[in-house]
């Protein structure tokens, strides 16, 4: 494997601590991955500079609750019970929160390298375009939308960009491996906010 390197490798070989031997997702594998794909939102430039605020933040959030009592919020979800408990699930700075909208972040961004890999012939800004339609867009007011919508036109080269990511390793079979390892996770998160009834929260 020396040699052989892209941008998602780290990310890959993170997600085999995701989850516990008993199937719980866990709080800091899950986060860390999440971080891990940071420098690829960092090669998309100016158009993805509110994606990377958001991610960066809502990461920042959940993690310095997990801090406070690594043991105690090892789960994932252990944070988003306790504040069901606390009944301060809706609040804007609540952990469940800042899980539901990095969920959809990432969903975002698997659906963008899905794109990616599916129209070869579409430009960075329409392969952008048409996955923030089908992730972000129906839980964002006209005002975030407008920004989102405005971003997207600083979108990248799409071959520079391509070329930036790749590293020594083949970037299309990582973004592959990470589009099909990676959407699980997010699927049951999906799963967990909806069945406590938090799935379907917008944008204040």
């Amino acid at each position: 494997m020396e040699g052989q390197w892209t941008v998602f490798t780290p990310s890959l070989e993170g997600m085999k601590f995701i989850k516990s031997e008993g199937g719980e997702m866990l709080t800091k594998p899950f986060l860390d991955c999440c971080k891990l794909i940071l420098p690829v939102i960092d090669k998309f430039g100016a158009a993805m500079t509110l994606v990377k605020t958001d991610v960066g933040g809502n990461i920042s959030r959940l993690e310095s609750k997990y801090m406070t009592n690594p043991s105690k919020y090892n789960q994932l979800y252990s944070m988003v019970e306790e504040e069901i408990q606390a009944k301060t699930t809706k609040s804007s700075s609540s952990c469940t929160n800042g899980l539901l909208w990095l969920t959809r972040a990432m969903d975002f961004l698997v659906e963008l390298f899905r794109n990616l890999l599916a129209h070869p012939d579409w430009t960075m800004s329409q392969a952008c375009t048409d996955s923030y339609s089908k992730t972000l867009k129906m839980f964002h007011g006209w005002l975030a939308s407008s920004s989102f919508t405005v971003a997207m036109k600083l979108a990248p080269d799409r071959k520079k960009f391509m070329e930036v990511i790749a590293g020594s390793g083949d970037v299309c079979a990582d973004m592959e491996k990470f589009c099909a390892a990676f959407s699980p996770f997010l699927e049951e998160n999906h799963k967990f906010l909806a069945s406590v009834g938090l799935d379907g929260m917008k944008a204040s």
